[in-house]
C-alpha cells in the first residue's frame, strides 16, 4: 500500500482553486477530498526513484474555508491517525479581502522535540503552535519563504551521520550534500518536523531559493564559478540542487494555468520516469541561465507580488556584471509596469536585500569596482578574495543592477495610478530591519521601503551583530564614503534611512495589506515557544 512520505503542502490558492503537493512511497493515484464536496486527483510522477504529485483542486467558492483529506489509491493518509493538530484547510480569498503575508528566510531544520536546539526556538514552529492552539489567532493568507529553505552546505550532525553511511566524508564534498537523494533527505529532515508539516499543509506558501539551497556564495563571480566547475563534485551538486528545487519548491509556486503550459512538467508526467527529462532541464539552466525563469508573479486582488530570482539569473562576466540577465530584467520590468493603476501595493521579493546598512553597501560597491579593475590588477585580485571571504554579493555589488532597480521602482511608483507603497522583501543577512528610500530629486509618489527579515531559525555571531549595528551609524557612513571614493564609485541614485532595527533572533514579519493601507508587525520567537511582537508600525494609509 502506498504511504505518504512528505506533505501535504498547500501551495497556490486563488478564489476558486488550490494546489496540493505530496511525496509518496510508490506510484499511486493521489486524491484530495474537501469538506465542501470538491474532489480532485492526480497520478504520481517519478524522479530518481521518488514519487510526487501536485493535485489541482477546482470548483471552490470565493471567501470560503474547507477542510481537506488526502487519499492514496483510495486509502486515507492525511490527517495522520491520532494527530493533535486541527484539520488542514483550504481558504479561498474573496474580492476586497485583507491580505496578510508572513515572510522570512534562512531556516535550519529544527532538531527533534527531545533534542537541544543550538539556535533557539524556530519561528515557524511557534507560528504553527499559535495557529493550532488558538482558532481565533490571526492567520497569514500566504507564507513567503525568501531563501535558504534547506542548507546543502551546513548539514546537521544527524544528517552527516546519515551521509557517512552512504559515502566517505573524507572525500569532497565531505559533510555537504552531493546528489539528489541527499537533497531529498534535507527536505525530509526539515519538512517532517510535525509543526512545520501541519503549518505547510494549511497555510499556502510561496518560495524562492538563495545560496545555501545550493552552496554558500552561489554565483558570486565568474572566477568563483570557474573554480567550482573545476571540482569533481560541483556539477552533480548543482544539477541535483536545481532538480530538487524544481520538485520541492518551484512547482508549487506556479498557478494551475502555468502548470498546464509548462513543457517540462508535461514531459515529466508523460514518461514513466522523468529523471532524464528533469536532469536535461537542469543542465540547460546551468549552461544557459537565460533559458529558464525561476521568477514569478502573483496578484492577490490589488496587491502585486513579484518574486525575483537574484541567484541563478546573474550575469557574472566582470565587463557586463548584472544581478539579472537582460531577458530576466526585461521580464521583471514588464511585470512591474503591466496594468498601471491595477494594483494598490507592489511587493518585490528578492532573497538579497536591495538596501543594506550604509557601510555594507559602500563596501560592496567599492569591492565591485576593485574587481572590475578600477584600481588595477593587484587590487582586483584583493577584491575577489574579499568578495568571497566577506560575502559581498548583494545588489550593491552589482551597481548597475542596483541603479536599474531604483529607476524601475521610481517609474512604477510615480504618476497617475501609482501604488501607495513599494516594498522590497528580503532575507539572507540573519537580522531584521526597516529602511525607507528617498530620491534626491524626482522621486516616486509611492512610499518605498526595504523590509528585511531573517532568520526564521538560525543565528548570527556577536561580532556580526555589532558590525550590522555599526553599519548604520554616522561614522560608518563616513568610512563607507571613503571606500567609495577609493573605488571611484558614483553616489547611489537613492538615499535611505533606517526606520527600525536592527533586530536579532528567530523572527517573522507580517505585512497586512488592505486597499492602499499597509501595516507591518515583527515577531520574535521566545524560549517558551511563543511569538512576541517587537515592532509594529503603519507603512501607508488610505
Amino acid at each position: 500500500m502506498a504511504e505518504l512520505r512528505l506533505g501535504p503542502l498547500l501551495r497556490h490558492t486563488d478564489e476558486s482553486s488550490a494546489t496540493v503537493w505530496v511525496e509518496t512511497s510508490r506510484p499511486c493515484a493521489v486524491e484530495v477530498r474537501c469538506s465542501t464536496g470538491a474532489r480532485a486527483h492526480a497520478p504520481t510522477f517519478q524522479i530518481a526513484g521518488h514519487h510526487y504529485a501536485l493535485v489541482t483542486v477546482t470548483g471552490l467558492e470565493p471567501g470560503t474555508s474547507a477542510s481537506y483529506e488526502v487519499f492514496l489509491d483510495g486509502g486515507a493518509v492525511w490527517p495522520l491517525p491520532g494527530s493533535a493538530f486541527p484539520p488542514s484547510v483550504i481558504r479561498t480569498p474573496a474580492e476586497g479581502d485583507t491580505v496578510r503575508m508572513a515572510l522570512g528566510s534562512c531556516r535550519w531544520a529544527a532538531p527533534p522535540a527531545d533534542g537541544k536546539d543550538p539556535v533557539g526556538t524556530d519561528a515557524l514552529d511557534s507560528l504553527a503552535t499559535r495557529l493550532a492552539t488558538d482558532p481565533d489567532a490571526e492567520r497569514p493568507d500566504v507564507l513567503l519563504l525568501l531563501g535558504d529553505q534547506v542548507y546543502a552546505d551546513e548539514t546537521s550532525a544527524a544528517t552527516r551521520n546519515w551521509l557517512s553511511s552512504r559515502r566517505d566524508l573524507r572525500e569532497a564534498p565531505g559533510g555537504q550534500v552531493a546528489d539528489y537523494e541527499e537533497y531529498c533527505h534535507l527536505y525530509y529532515e526539515s519538512w517532517l518536523d510535525p509543526q512545520i508539516r501541519w503549518l505547510l499543509s494549511t497555510v499556502p506558501s510561496l518560495m524562492i531559493f538563495d545560496d545555501h539551497d545550493v552552496v554558500d556564495d552561489w554565483n558570486t563571480s565568474a572566477a568563483w564559478l570557474a573554480d567550482m566547475r573545476a571540482t569533481a563534485w560541483w556539477q552533480e551538486r548543482l544539477l541535483s540542487g536545481l532538480m530538487s528545487y524544481w520538485v520541492y519548491q518551484h512547482l508549487g509556486n506556479l498557478t494551475p494555468a502555468e502548470l498546464a503550459d509548462d513543457a517540462t512538467y508535461a514531459a515529466v508526467r508523460d514518461t514513466p520516469d522523468g529523471t532524464d527529462v528533469l536532469r536535461a532541464f537542469a543542465a540547460k539552466a546551468d549552461a544557459d541561465f537565460a533559458s529558464v525563469r525561476w521568477s514569478y508573479r502573483r496578484d492577490f486582488g490589488r496587491v502585486r507580488l513579484l518574486m525575483v530570482d537574484s541567484r541563478a539569473a546573474r550575469v557574472l562576466d566582470e565587463d557586463r556584471r548584472a544581478m539579472l540577465d537582460p531577458a530576466e530584467a526585461e521580464w521583471v520590468r514588464e511585470q512591474v509596469l503591466t496594468g498601471p493603476g491595477s494594483y494598490d501595493q507592489l511587493l518585490i521579493g528578492t532573497s538579497l536585500p536591495w538596501l543594506l546598512p550604509h557601510l555594507v553597501h559602500d563596501a560592496e560597491a567599492w569591492d565591485a569596482a576593485l574587481c572590475a579593475g578600477e584600481r588595477g590588477a593587484r587590487w582586483a585580485r584583493r577584491g575577489e578574495r574579499l568578495r568571497r571571504g566577506a560575502d559581498l554579493e548583494h545588489w550593491a555589488a552589482f551597481p548597475r543592477s542596483f541603479a536599474d532597480l531604483a529607476a524601475l521602482i521610481a517609474e512604477a511608483g510615480s504618476g497617475a495610478g501609482a501604488p501607495a507603497g513599494v516594498y522590497v522583501l528580503s532575507g539572507d543577512v540573519h537580522h531584521a530591519y526597516v529602511a525607507e528610500a528617498s530620491w534626491p530629486s524626482g522621486g516616486p509618489d509611492a512610499r518605498v521601503v526595504q523590509l528585511t527579515c531573517s532568520p526564521v531559525h538560525n543565528s548570527v555571531p556577536v561580532w556580526m551583530r555589532l558590525g550590522f549595528r555599526f553599519g548604520w551609524s554616522r561614522p560608518a557612513r563616513l568610512l563607507g564614503r571613503a571606500l567609495a571614493r577609493h573605488g571611484r564609485c558614483p553616489r547611489p541614485p537613492v538615499k535611505w534611512r533606517k526606520r527600525g532595527g536592527p533586530w536579532f533572533g528567530n523572527q517573522l514579519m507580517t505585512l497586512t495589506l488592505h486597499g492602499r493601507s499597509a501595516r507591518l508587525r515583527l515577531e520574535r520567537a521566545g524560549a517558551d515557544g511563543r511569538l512576541r511582537t517587537v515592532h509594529e508600525t503603519t507603512l501607508t494609509t488610505p
